[in-house]
This record gives C-alpha cells, sequence and structure tokens, in this order.
C-alpha cells in the first residue's frame, strides 16, 4: 500500500489504451484520488467522473482509462492491492469513476483520515502502519458503498428504491430505533416489499442493517482515533444499545470480540495472516511533482 501526493503545475490528458491493458500483467492495483486542489475529469467504464477540490474518484490503473485536468492539480493518491478492498469484483467495477461527494459524512471520514495519516506515517511503527493500512481500507470501502449502484437489474423503479434504503440505513446506523419495521414505514412500503428488495442483493433487511452496523463498528475499533471510547461507547454510536447484543453479534460475524478485534488491529501485527494473504500492507509515503 502506498500513500502519495502528487502536484501537476499545468493542465494534463493521460491516457491508457485497451490495447495497453490487454498486455499480460500481474499488477491488481486499485487507485483512491482524493482531489486537494483543481479541476479534471475521469473516464473508465464508459462514465465520466467530474472532479473539484475535496471529490474522490477510485480508478483500475490496468483498465482503459482516461484521465484530463484543466487545470493544474494536487491530490492524494491511495495505491493497494484490488483484494484488499471488502467489496465484490462487480461493486468494485461500479464504484469506479464516479465522483464521490465531500460533503457526505463516509467521504469527510476518509479524506481527513487519510491527510493525517500522511502526516504522521514516519512516526508509526511497521505494526501501526499495517493496522492504520486496514483502517483506510475500511473506510475507503464505507465511503464507495455511497456511490457503487445497489442492485442488477438496472435503473428499474425497484433498484432505485433499494438504493435509498441502503443509503438510509447507512446514513442512520446511529439510530437504535432504525429496525426492518421502521425502515419500511420510512420509505412507504411494507415489510414483506422491504424482504423482496433485500432478496435482489442476497440478503435481508435485517441482516443488512446488521452488517453495515458491525462494519462501521469494526472501522471504529481499528482505528487510533476512538482508541478512548469504550466498546458500549462504539456499539452506541452504531446503533446497537444493548453491550451483550453487540459482543454477540461481532463474534458471531468476525470470530472474535470487539475487545479482542481491537486488541490485535490497535496493538498488533499479525504478520503471518498478510505473508499468506500476499498483502503488502506496509504503508509507505511519496511525493510527486510535474
Amino acid at each position: 500500500m502506498t500513500l502519495s501526493w502528487s502536484h501537476f503545475r499545468a493542465p494534463l490528458s493521460l491516457v491508457r489504451t485497451g490495447r495497453m491493458a490487454a498486455r499480460p500483467s500481474t499488477d491488481n492495483a486499485m487507485v483512491f484520488c482524493v482531489f486537494a486542489a483543481g479541476r479534471g475529469r475521469v473516464r473508465q467504464h464508459d462514465r465520466w467522473a467530474e472532479l473539484a477540490a475535496g471529490t474522490g474518484v477510485l480508478i483500475e490503473p490496468g483498465e482503459p482509462h482516461h484521465r484530463v485536468s484543466q487545470t493544474g492539480t494536487r491530490c492524494m493518491n491511495l495505491r493497494f492491492s484490488r483484494e484488499l478492498l471488502p467489496l465484490h469484483t462487480a461493486e468494485i467495477s461500479e464504484a469506479c469513476a464516479r465522483s464521490m461527494d465531500p460533503t457526505a459524512p463516509a467521504m469527510q471520514m476518509l479524506s481527513g483520515y487519510l491527510d493525517r495519516l500522511f502526516e504522521v506515517a514516519d512516526e508509526l511503527t511497521a505494526p501501526q502502519r499495517l493496522d492504520a493500512g486496514r483502517a483506510a481500507i475500511e473506510l475507503l470501502g464505507m465511503a464507495l458503498r455511497d456511490v457503487a449502484p445497489s442492485a442488477p437489474g438496472g435503473d428499474g423503479p425497484a433498484a432505485v428504491l433499494l438504493d435509498m434504503m441502503r443509503r438510509h440505513v447507512r446514513e442512520h446506523l446511529a439510530d437504535p430505533d432504525l429496525r426492518v419495521e421502521e425502515l419500511a414505514r420510512r420509505h412507504h412500503v411494507s415489510v414483506a416489499h422491504a424482504y423482496t428488495l433485500f432478496g435482489r442483493i442476497g440478503t435481508t433487511p435485517g441482516a443488512y442493517l446488521r452488517e453495515e452496523r458491525l462494519l462501521a463498528a469494526r472501522a471504529m475499533l481499528s482505528d487510533p482515533r476512538y482508541a478512548r471510547f469504550t466498546t458500549s461507547d462504539i456499539a452506541a454510536a452504531v446503533g446497537i444499545l444493548d453491550l451483550s447484543t453487540f459482543e454477540r453479534a461481532f463474534r458471531r460475524q468476525y470470530g472474535t470480540t470487539p475487545a479482542g478485534w481491537r486488541r490485535e488491529h490497535l496493538h498488533r501485527a499479525d504478520h503471518s495472516r498478510d505473508r499468506a494473504t500476499g498483502n503488502a500492507f506496509l504503508l509507505k509515503k511519496n511525493r510527486c511533482t510535474g
């Protein structure tokens, strides 16, 4: 994993053609860019993303793409292996070349975290860099769920409604009253229809709500910024008021307790697991100007 700043003082146009992408390669890297200054556009998978200060965009650098800037630009770049991202392959491709709203809470958390991480990376130990990398990927996965289309079958009414419901869940995780019945009521559908909609993505409304809450809690437990939060604080922050319920659900999902997860990811480096999966999770810093 590499975290870098790039600064180009003049407009540019970078193209990777289909012929170039067809050459044999073992590179499965992804790049997430956060624009700090300037304006530009990225084209990939037959769509354009408009970029301005604060927006983010995911790119598959090994696939055909076209990047254009009308001005000088300055952006932060997070480069990582594709398999690290906790999304399905189709979801990753669908998330590419889509502008990420800088005012979205998940995007604000991610950009702020990456900016701070770049500043302190040299002061971190190798185990801490491993943990910081994991936390960055967790936050990126959370932010990308706000931009990737949520269901197969085109842009029909059912897909649009499902997308609205999923987005509502992610934006209201802290609401302890958000349950399946309330989710259905807020979107003016029956509970049965809510189950039908979530069946399109192979889950149920309750399972989706639980998974999103646990994912958010896991990201907080991995993040040093929340080290002073108790387990109860984190459970409440994702809408689970009963600590025993939270701990049971977390253990079922991840095979360990919230406290165990926090100990491992804030104070230990599980080198053997990273080597086994072939993931170079050591955070590096680079600066690039042009």
